[in-house]
């Protein structure tokens, strides 16, 4: 979706396993060899790294031990780099991208170690089949080439339905 717009190049993370054993049918047996990186990494039209993990519940909450060590030294890493980093949850029925600096933060921030989707409805965001992590910063993007006078928004973000007017911080080098 986002490649096609020449907004932004992201690809799923491999993860590296070994095979214990192969079948003659082609299934096989493996293991997990080296901890879990962040599920998906890229760049965005402008050079910047997007580096984030996606997690899913049918619960009512999301803890935030969903992440592995390694995965959340690596969102900090990058994201002290300038990366713009998070996590995609899917809480039920409702998406949402959580910044790094909030999702780190939970406990101080919201007083536990999960949120709930009624903590994080600031960081919602549309799914129709398709899901539209980048919208909200896309639109603050182009809000505010507009107001420095930088003319017009490249042709792949112009007239685009889903660049919405609507606001979101960006804080500590991430959403």
């Amino acid at each position: 979706m986002y490649r096609e717009l020449g907004i932004a190049v992201i690809d799923k993370t491999p993860e590296p396993f070994k095979v214990s054993k192969k079948n003659k049918d082609g299934v096989f047996i493996g293991r997990f060899s080296t901890p879990a990186q962040p599920d998906f990494q890229g760049t965005l039209r402008n050079g910047r790294s997007i580096v984030f993990e996606a997690k899913s519940t049918g619960k009512d909450r999301m803890t935030r031990n969903v992440l592995t060590a390694t995965q959340m030294e690596l969102l900090e890493i990058h994201s002290q780099l300038g990366a713009v980093c998070g996590v995609c949850a899917n809480i039920q029925n409702d998406f949402f991208f959580i910044p790094w600096s909030i999702w780190k933060d939970m406990k101080y921030i919201y007083g536990r170690q999960y949120v709930q989707p009624e903590d994080v409805k600031e960081y919602k965001i549309r799914f129709d089949g398709a899901v539209h992590f980048l919208d909200k910063m896309l639109s603050v993007e182009a809000k505010e080439l507009k107001r420095m006078g930088m003319g017009e928004i490249s042709n792949s973000l112009k007239d685009r339905s889903y660049l919405k007017k609507s606001i979101f911080e960006l804080k500590d080098g991430c959403l």
